[in-house]
């Protein structure tokens, strides 16, 4: 009988058995695919092509409190820094780079420099400490105070009201395409939030690649969990309590919705109907290509970059993601580019490169978007769709039968949208733990929320060890 039971490997469902693991206590993760790795995991495209299926940038993994603490490296985890974090090409041809220096990212944006830098500059330089706060239990007595309010006084306004400090284009939609990643309008209070962590982390830990793909931080993870004498069993899904050996503990690395179905009446009908009524965030529309040479952008500054936001101005930007939070699809979509083979040459043949890309859409939106993600590139890219070999289109519905806690295509395991960006699944002291003692939730549904950082897991594991296996 094995002391704890985690289902779904994830990176938080594998942080969770490591954590378990690493106490002397026994683990087994149950997964359902082939492989581990839920959202950081890779493929082949065609062969001599690998892309990543979910995740493929990772401020957060470097920045992560728990990640720090393993020897990731050791198990063959190799981070590749393009040479600049993001780029954000305009209309007119240029392009706004978001350097991993401050300074030169702030002298680049020229009349807007200065308020960049007031953004930024107070938080970059503690970046540990802050994302140690950030990422850690929402309710707990802060050891930085005055850092963590900094980090406030960015972070709960929405991005529309932090766009009003700046007065040029490029800046005000380089606030945009970062605050973009959080699903919500722009209008949004705590929009700003994305703004703040992801441009500390640019700056503080770069958007890294993983050599090879995404999946490499899975098998890291996987092999850290083997040391400390932990298991995973692939190919085996789960659907009720049943199909699980006894343990003392379960933890689940699953959606709300899922966590109700498989634990049954083990749970009271009031907490299960609090997970029935969490609110899903909007779904991806994915295209991956394999393309002839590299993407032909008007602004070549753009191919310094491994992550590319494609979207033009503020204004577009945020029309698009009020479009989708109404139920509807944008015509000029925002879509997130990645470009890793440019920097990672393992990833596709010498003279050919891997183009990554998704769009934000209702969750479980029927409509292909290819013709609209293709537009949008040959906008700022003339001569795209001439240089594509191979597209691999993933619609909302192929992102869930792929992995089912991203259930209508939400990547990000819950909506953003009011208190539930702090407080999910529901409102407790303890998010982690449910009203059946043995039972825990540990997924991106849980506090801090979304991201490849481990530390849903990590904090539901503390919690089960505070608990039921203490």
């Amino acid at each position: 009988m094995p002391d704890a039971v985690v289902v779904g490997s994830g990176p938080n469902g594998l942080a969770a058995a490591i954590a378990i693991a690493r106490t002397g206590r026994s683990v087994t993760v149950y997964e359902a695919n082939d492989e581990v790795g839920g959202g950081a995991r890779s493929a082949e495209l065609r062969p001599g092509f690998t892309y990543d299926v979910c995740s493929a940038f990772h401020p957060l993994a470097s920045a992560s409190p728990f990640f720090r603490t393993l020897p990731l490296l050791r198990h063959g985890l190799e981070w590749v820094h393009p040479d600049a974090p993001l780029a954000h090409p305009l209309d007119d041809g240029s392009a706004v780079v978001v350097e991993r220096s401050l300074d030169l990212t702030a002298a680049a944006l020229g009349a807007d420099g200065r308020a960049y830098r007031s953004l930024m500059a107070p938080l970059v330089p503690r970046w540990a400490d802050l994302y140690d706060e950030v990422l850690g239990p929402v309710v707990h007595l802060p050891r930085h105070p005055v850092l963590l309010a900094r980090f406030a006084l960015r972070a709960l306004p929405s991005a529309a009201l932090l766009a009003r400090r700046f007065r040029t284009a490029g800046a005000r939609a380089l606030l945009a395409g970062m605050a973009a990643h959080s699903f919500l309008p722009l209008e949004h209070a705590l929009t700003g939030a994305f703004v703040a962590t992801l441009g500390v982390a640019a700056h503080a830990v770069g958007w890294p690649v993983a050599r090879g793909g995404s999946g490499a931080i899975a098998r890291a993870l996987a092999a850290e969990l083997r040391e400390h004498g932990g298991v995973a069993v692939t190919g085996r899904g789960v659907q009720q309590l049943a199909d699980l050996p006894t343990a003392r503990a379960y933890l689940f690395d699953t959606s709300p919705a899922q966590l109700a179905l498989i634990a049954g009446d083990r749970l009271p009908p009031g907490y299960r109907a609090a997970l029935r009524r969490y609110r899903r965030g909007p779904g991806v529309f994915k295209v991956d290509y394999a393309i002839d040479g590299a993407i032909p952008w008007r602004a070549p500054a753009c191919l310094r970059a491994g992550t590319v936001h494609v979207g033009g101005s503020f204004e577009e930007i945020a029309a698009s993601e009020r479009a989708v939070w109404h139920g509807r699809t944008a015509e000029r979509p925002f879509v997130l580019v990645g470009q890793q083979s440019l920097f990672d040459r393992t990833r596709a043949p010498e003279g050919r490169n891997v183009v990554w890309a998704y769009c934000h859409v209702p969750n479980g939106s029927g409509e292909d978007m290819t013709p609209r993600i293709e537009a949008q590139l040959e906008r700022f890219a003339p001569g795209f769709r001439e240089r594509v070999i191979e597209r691999r289109v993933t619609a909302p519905r192929d992102v869930e039968r792929a992995n089912a806690s991203m259930a209508g295509g939400d990547i990000a395991n819950g909506s953003h949208g009011g208190l539930q960006l702090v407080f999910r699944p529901a409102i407790r002291l303890d998010p982690y733990a449910t009203p059946a003692r043995d039972i825990y939730l540990c997924s991106a549904a849980t506090p801090p929320g979304g991201g490849v950082h481990g530390m849903c897991g990590y904090r539901a594991a503390r919690s089960a060890l505070r608990g039921v296996l203490a």
